[in-house]
């Protein structure tokens, strides 16, 4: 008897796990020269673990450690590989329980190299995008679904980018997600399941910060009273290197590629309501986050120094900008021209159309805010690029869903940045290329 009893519960613990499958992933998180981070998410509990090895040196395989997805963890698992070679091309397979699981698709990701010293920095590309909505309809409103256009997802896989930024609004809380965060831990699960984007999960290092329906309703701010589960279920889904500080809890990092450091930033967990007074305490980024961006840049040694927002920093304009927040505003840009911070250049989203916003000054260099949205949200048909006096004639793009690209190239003393904006099928609307040296203030100013 004592024999039957475990043989079927032998029998049992293998029939379950025989059924759990892979619902979304692997992603592949952060990056450096040593080591990288892999994410995924089952179905039910199991053992993960993964085989990686260089291109085209399989029989020198590494395995990593083994972590557990567990109900708790709604069935997440994040492996960190290590021993890694920099400057290498890795290929890797998941092991679920041990076996291997087969996917029709190539999983990579690159090491950054160690090339300081050494060589000229190398040469990468950078995807960017936002607001991307996954059709969900019993929660949809009623009428004509809001997203499309899912192949876009692999259209910027075929850009064979290192990097994809994720710049908020990477999956839309619906009215009945937002006051129970049982369900908002679904949403994102559901969004990231999309068969088309696994390619691009697979085989790019991807870095997100949030805007306002990844974070909770339209237009949410501090006020909104799930922040706390919203920023926990956030650090679920994206496995950034960091979030916040010690001290200031939120969704805001920095993170260097190459000669390049970006700074990604947190519009929504500090944030004053848009209708506040325009007083010295009314905040987008809040006083310890603005603190931390300031210091960051004039610490950074990058020859680029990327500022990666969810709502537009430059753009004029009657809806949400940093310019809402006229004193933050002038705080940040006195401190990058008081400070003279060479490099500094920007990115956002949100808006539901592309455009390039520039601010220009005689006694400093341009400040470029490069705007892509949305990825299958619907795009703004409506808008106008007269909204925005700061826009740089030809780039205003409000008929496609879009994303954007920067190429960083050219040698140490002679870097240059080349802005691509790509429809959905990711065939270029528009290129600007931007060198280094433009991006300095004059001398003896």
């Amino acid at each position: 008897m004592r024999r039957t009893l475990v043989f079927i519960l032998l029998l049992l613990h293998v029939v379950a796990h025989a059924s759990t499958t892979v619902r979304s992933g692997p992603m592949v998180g952060y990056g450096e020269m040593r080591e990288a981070l892999l994410w995924v998410q089952l179905s039910s509990a199991g053992t993960v673990q993964y085989r990686y090895w260089i291109t085209g040196e399989k029989s020198k395989a590494l395995v990593s450690a083994k972590t557990s997805a567990t109900k708790e963890s709604d069935y997440i698992a994040t492996v960190v590989l290590t021993d890694l070679t920099p400057g290498s091309r890795y290929e890797y397979e998941l092991l679920l329980d041990g076996k291997p699981v087969p996917l029709r698709r190539r999983l990579t990701f690159v090491t950054q190299p160690l090339w300081q010293w050494r060589t000229d920095p190398p040469a990468f590309t950078v995807a960017f995008g936002s607001c991307s909505y996954v059709n969900d309809p019993p929660s949809d409103r009623p009428g004509k679904p809001y997203g499309g256009s899912y192949s876009i997802f692999e259209a910027i896989a075929a850009k064979q980018p290192e990097v994809m930024l994720w710049l908020g609004d990477n999956w839309y809380y619906r009215e009945d997600d937002y006051y129970a965060p049982s369900r908002m831990r679904k949403r994102p699960a559901y969004d990231r399941s999309l068969p088309a984007l696994q390619h691009l999960l697979g085989s790019t290092h991807h870095y997100a910060v949030w805007d306002d329906h990844d974070f909770g309703s339209n237009d949410a701010d501090r006020t909104y009273r799930f922040r706390t589960e919203a920023l926990a279920i956030f650090k679920m889904f994206w496995p950034n290197p960091t979030f916040g500080t010690l001290e200031t809890p939120g969704v805001f990092f920095r993170f260097m590629w190459g000669d390049v450091e970006f700074f990604l930033l947190d519009d929504r967990f500090y944030r004053s309501p848009n209708a506040m007074p325009e007083t010295p305490h009314k905040t987008m980024f809040g006083r310890a986050q603005l603190e931390w961006l300031k210091e960051g840049l004039i610490s950074s040694r990058a020859t680029f120094k990327v500022i990666v927002n969810g709502n537009q920093l430059l753009a004029k304009h009657g809806f949400e900008t940093l310019r809402n927040y006229p004193f933050e505003f002038d705080e940040l840009m006195g401190w990058i021209k008081g400070r003279k911070i060479p490099g500094v250049l920007f990115l956002s989203g949100d808006r539901h159309f592309a455009e390039l916003s520039v601010l220009a000054d005689p006694a400093f260099y341009p400040l470029y805010d490069f705007t892509s949205s949305p990825l299958t949200a619907g795009y703004a048909a409506d808008r106008r690029p007269e909204e925005n006096p700061l826009h740089v004639a030809g780039t205003f793009v409000n008929d496609t869903r879009n994303f954007g690209l920067l190429r960083f190239d050219g040698p140490l003393d002679d870097r240059r940045v080349k802005m691509e904006l790509c429809d959905s099928t990711g065939a270029v609307r528009w290129s600007r290329t931007v060198k280094a040296s433009e991006l300095k203030p004059p001398a003896g100013r």
